[in-house]
């Protein structure tokens, strides 16, 4: 089996990498942005090419002579905020990316699978009665990232309507864990906790909205989902990928703190809310678990035990430079 993980840079595309690597013997050829400085470490099994996937001849081209039996399509803007800063950039990256993919696929290699990441804030604002959400939950994107995974997903489907495409759309939840960038939430509050701890921050936390509760799995639960979704999900079918629990933010940053000893002070700034900040939102993964069998299997609280250490060996080498 070959296969090609777009975005194998990133958080998300290293865990990917790194499972892929432990539990299969597939070949692997991934793509990182010409700018990414944090790839996957070098393995007989594991090729990088630098490759911009605005880029139309170039990623037809790639496809064409790896001949992957499935693509694994992780590389998006995928920052909220800095989609709110400049939402034309989000949605040209995301969708061009995305639409490059897709023709690559369907003029150099038809055949492969392609298991394409799409998002829950495809969801939006859901009504109370609504949750939990499953795929048949309507969409009601409030920023242009959202926008852009609405559109990620449905050129997904309409390759897979109009040529037959072997299609698979997953819509991850919230997922967090070691080497996710402190733009996000748990990694922000982890790194603020460890500069503190030595002596680099003082001893003051600022945190943006702490009364939203968001669905939380683990990375590394998440990347074995996808690995499932390449192997048994239904062609054309879309997919929830969920714990089924809200967390409430400021529950995380309560557990955070009581790994440590170091008395912190915690400071809301409002300039760290979103505009459109949903109160709550938690999702079913029903139907991908009785298509597959997944469940997430790492608790929540070793996660963000991992993020914290993550980040403290972090600092350790920042103090080291």
């Amino acid at each position: 089996m070959r296969a090609l993980i777009t975005g194998a840079g990133g958080f998300v595309g290293r865990h990917l990498c790194a499972y892929l690597l432990a539990h299969t013997d597939w070949e692997l050829l991934g793509t990182s942005y010409p700018e990414h400085v944090e790839n996957p470490r070098p393995h007989t099994c594991l090729s990088l090419v630098h490759l911009d996937l605005r880029d139309a001849d170039g990623v037809r081209e790639l496809i064409g002579s790896f001949g992957p039996d499935v693509i694994f399509h992780l590389a998006a803007q995928s920052h909220v905020p800095t989609s709110l800063a400049d939402p034309w950039k989000t949605l040209e990256n995301n969708m061009r990316a995305q639409l490059n993919i897709l023709e690559g696929v369907r003029r150099a290699h038809p055949s492969a699978r392609v298991v394409i990441i799409c998002s829950n804030e495809e969801y939006g604002w859901p009504r109370p009665e609504e949750l939990p959400l499953t795929e048949e939950s309507p969409l009601r994107p409030v920023n242009p990232y959202a926008v852009s995974k609405v559109g990620q997903d449905f050129l997904g489907l309409q390759y897979h309507l109009a040529y037959g495409m072997d299609v698979v759309r997953l819509r991850p939840f919230n997922h967090t864990g070691p080497g996710q960038s402190p733009r996000f939430v748990v990694p922000s509050f982890a790194r603020q906790i460890a500069r503190i701890e030595a002596g680099l921050q003082e001893m003051v936390m600022r945190v943006g909205n702490l009364d939203v509760e968001r669905d939380f799995t683990d990375v590394r639960d998440i990347v074995r989902a996808y690995y499932l979704a390449a192997v048994q999900g239904e062609a054309g079918e879309v997919y929830n990928l969920a714990s089924g629990v809200a967390r409430s933010v400021r529950g995380i940053l309560e557990t955070l703190l009581s790994f440590t000893e170091v008395p912190i002070r915690v400071e809301v700034d409002p300039s760290l809310y979103r505009p459109a900040d949903v109160p709550i939102i938690f999702g079913s993964a029903e139907k991908f678990r009785r298509r597959t069998g997944w469940e997430p299997e790492i608790p929540f609280e070793q996660t963000l035990r991992d993020t914290l250490e993550y980040w403290r060996q972090q600092v350790r080498k920042e103090e080291c430079r």
